[in-house]
């Protein structure tokens, strides 16, 4: 997509999200690390902490799609700037305070959770399916951009001067905030298409045997909704999200890990807008078979450890994250009428669900891993359950959709 094709807002807002994203993962990579190494706090409580804050910062989506239908997008935009102000700037007297440190994180957390439906609310506001695709990988390479850069250009101050860089992150985001009271306001309206008004419409005619032929369809994953399969793509994703940094720093370094996260981030900025509307014609089925696939070998590859296991694996798993975080964004937007604020909250919060089961179920087997000395089998695990879960959800749904249409003929005999 050529700048020619986007508004004076939209750049701004792809500007926006590359410096959020900067000034956000110059610190929250290294949570784990600060929050056990720095403060003495074990892995149990660790992970507990984590899975509350990832909770918070995607299942409160929700949330911020209310609050942007109550009173508008770029207010709503404002709070969360300001809300995350404050966390960094709290992050500084958290140093010599755990507690105040974990509250630090928790308001961070609730600022991404209103500020990102908002945002991306915003970007596709008055665009018709044909452009979605190009603008939601846009934002994804914009904030990506500064995942690419925020983790390195920390690594030397994050352990040694950490309380210049959170001042830093805290001015960052107050003057990004400042641009955004300049954003004219805009609607929020009903973006998402149904594109099967027609089918929708055949299906009430169609016999019980056309019915079980849709059940087919189901059992291959195209009838099962977006929300599902988000939760568990940010479930088996968070793993790697929240456990890399402990895995990898100890048996590479911190500037390997933070060059690992740098060309994790190039990589989808360079490929997620050029597969965005391959992704898009996409069947979804496929689309998940792909994905899930990907997320697999990657976290197996992980357990083979040192650089090479660990830089292959983080890109099998970049591309799972290419192709099913935007696939299942634009397969919710298509299937819903609702405003793409709530639709995006919705998203939100399967996320949410999905990071705070990995949290919490992670630390637990980060450490029992650990105390074994065995921790590359913790990745074997994972890497089976990107694969086992997601063929559970399929049987789950195939076995509901044969129930349904099982039960046509015997609703269809009784008596009125």
């Amino acid at each position: 997509m050529g700048s020619r094709t986007l508004t004076g807002p939209q750049l701004f807002l792809l500007g926006g999200s590359f410096l959020i994203t900067l000034g956000s993962f110059a610190v929250l990579p290294y949570m784990s690390v600060l929050l056990h190494d720095r403060f003495g706090l074990g892995l149990g409580v660790v992970g507990a902490v984590l899975a509350v804050a990832s909770l918070v910062q995607f299942s409160g989506g929700v949330v911020g799609a209310a609050l942007a239908a109550r009173i508008g997008l770029r207010a709503t935009m404002l709070v969360a700037l300001a809300v995350r102000t404050a966390g960094f700037a709290a992050f500084v007297p958290g140093l010599t305070r755990p507690v105040v440190a974990v509250t630090a994180l928790f308001l961070v957390s609730c600022g991404a959770a209103l500020y990102l439906p908002a945002n991306k609310a915003y970007l596709v506001a008055g665009c018709g399916p044909e452009r979605r695709p190009g603008l939601l990988a846009a934002s994804g390479s914009a904030f990506n951009a500064g995942i690419a850069l925020g983790p390195p250009a920390a690594a030397p101050f994050v352990l040694t001067s950490p309380a210049g860089l959170f001042t830093g992150v805290a001015v960052l985001f107050a003057l990004v905030g400042a641009g955004h009271v300049l954003l004219p306001s805009v609607a929020d309206e009903s973006v998402g298409v149904k594109d099967t008004t027609v089918e929708d419409k055949t299906v009430e005619d169609k016999t019980v045997e056309d019915r079980t032929g849709e059940a087919a369809g189901v059992a291959a994953g195209s009838g099962l909704p977006p929300f599902a399969f988000t939760v568990l793509a940010v479930y088996v994703f968070m793993f790697f999200q929240h456990y890399l940094a402990l895995y990898a720093v100890p048996r590479t370094s911190t500037a390997f890990y933070g060059a690992v996260l740098m060309g994790y981030a190039i990589l989808l900025v360079v490929a997620q807008p050029l597969l965005a509307r391959r992704l898009a014609a996409l069947p979804y089925a496929t689309a998940l078979r792909l994905g899930f696939g990907a997320m697999a070998a990657g976290t197996s590859v992980l357990a083979l450890g040192g650089r090479a296991g660990i830089a292959v694996g983080a890109v099998l798993l970049c591309l799972g994250e290419i192709v099913l975080f935007l696939k299942n964004d634009l397969e919710a937007l298509a299937r819903s009428a609702a405003p793409s604020a709530t639709v995006f909250g919705r998203q939100r919060l399967a996320a949410g669900l999905g990071a705070f089961a990995a949290a919490v179920v992670g630390g637990q087997l980060y450490g029992v891993a650990e105390r074994a000395a065995a921790v590359p089998v913790f990745w074997l695990v994972v890497s089976a359950q990107a694969v086992v879960l997601p063929a559970l959800l399929v049987v789950w749904a195939r076995g509901s959709a044969r129930r349904r249409a099982g039960d046509g003929p015997v609703a269809a005999h009784r008596p009125r």
